[in-house]
């Protein structure tokens, strides 16, 4: 499933950094890095789950690359989400009604 590589990739708190940097725009792998302690092949490593999980995804202009977040990755996380949205709505009515004959 591609929700599992996706939470997978976020659950560790230097690729969840990465990404948050990336959703304020596209960087290269130095300008991530700055702030980070790690190495850069531990950057690169980081970014090939990040890619593999379609989170990111690499443009290049030349010689230069950048990173940047995949809207792919999104849409699927969206869409994962969207399964539970309705869920909610009647637990939150049902903890109301809860908490309402409680006080009674």
């Amino acid at each position: 499933m591609v929700e599992n590589e996706i939470f997978r990739a976020l659950s560790d708190p230097t690729r969840r950094a990465i990404f948050e940097k990336l959703a304020a725009g596209a960087m290269n792998a130095t300008s991530l890095r700055a702030g980070l302690r790690i190495s850069q092949p531990a950057m690169s490593q980081h970014l090939a789950v990040l890619r593999s999980a379609k989170l990111v995804r690499v443009e290049r202009r030349g010689r230069f690359v950048n990173y940047e977040v995949d809207p792919e990755g999104l849409a699927l996380i969206a869409q994962w989400l969207a399964k539970y949205r309705a869920y909610w709505p009647a637990r939150v009515e049902a903890l109301k009604v809860l908490l309402k004959d409680m006080d009674q």
